[in-house]
């Protein structure tokens, strides 16, 4: 035995290094930590071998045949999401408290819409992200301003380039106000006669009439073909 193992009693004289494939057991939906067997502490024979639970596992392949729940996620998921939903969300948990969580659901629209939201003062340019540039469609770019403390009569006065929307006040005031902006991404940047078809001829997902590669489809679950809603 190494110098840094605790010593675990039990394991006496037993050929403790080998798993069972497992499988053989019942099935339990309790959200409870991986064990190998079903014995309470208490009634562990303590001539046995040692019990383990996995706190931590590594595996090289995974199946999941119906779903996978993971409260906090951080790294890489490859595969196929599905499942017989129709709006997309994101639950969290409550930062003040901790019995509560938010739930929010994702903005829809027809088109793949992307944002940016801030303060403009005693200034009367928008610098657009340098990322936008060959992401987004310039002419769908639209502007939204609020003004603060008093009236400025704000108007956007052009749009440069896809780069700079340039403000000004009709009143001729010192421009204050919170800005949003928003503009519609290419579905292929690479090509950008490619449009998003918003309504379409089809039974299902695999009918749409252009790539379907361009998208992470939710809401259609290929065991279950149909909407919570309908029969």
């Amino acid at each position: 035995m190494a110098d840094d193992m605790e010593f675990i009693p039990g394991t006496g004289g037993k050929k403790c290094d080998q798993d069972d494939p497992g499988g053989w057991a019942t099935p339990s939906d309790l959200y409870h930590y991986i064990w190998k067997g079903n014995i309470k502490q208490e009634d562990y024979p303590e001539d046995a071998c040692p019990a383990y639970y996995h706190r931590t596992a590594q595996i090289d392949n995974l199946q999941i045949n119906v779903q996978a729940t993971a409260p906090i996620f951080n790294g890489n998921l490859n595969g196929v999401a599905s499942g017989n939903k129709v709006l997309s969300a994101f639950d969290i948990p409550h930062v003040k408290d901790k019995n509560k969580r938010i739930r929010h659901i994702v903005a829809e629209g027809p088109e793949a819409g992307i944002y940016i939201r801030g303060k403009l003062k005693d200034a009367n340019v928008i610098e657009l992200p340098e990322y936008w540039d060959g992401l987004i469609d310039p002419e769908t770019i639209t502007v939204t301003l609020t003004q603060i403390g008093y009236s400025q009569d704000l108007i956007v006065e052009r749009v440069e380039w896809g780069k700079n929307i340039i403000i000004r006040s009709g009143l001729g005031a010192n421009i204050n106000c919170y800005y949003e902006v928003w503009a519609a991404r290419w579905i292929n940047p690479m090509n950008h006669e490619e449009k998003l078809h918003v309504v379409y001829d089809g039974e299902s997902p695999d009918d749409y009439p252009s790539d379907n590669q361009q998208f992470l489809i939710g809401g259609w679950d290929y065991d279950r073909r149909n909407p919570q809603w309908e029969s």
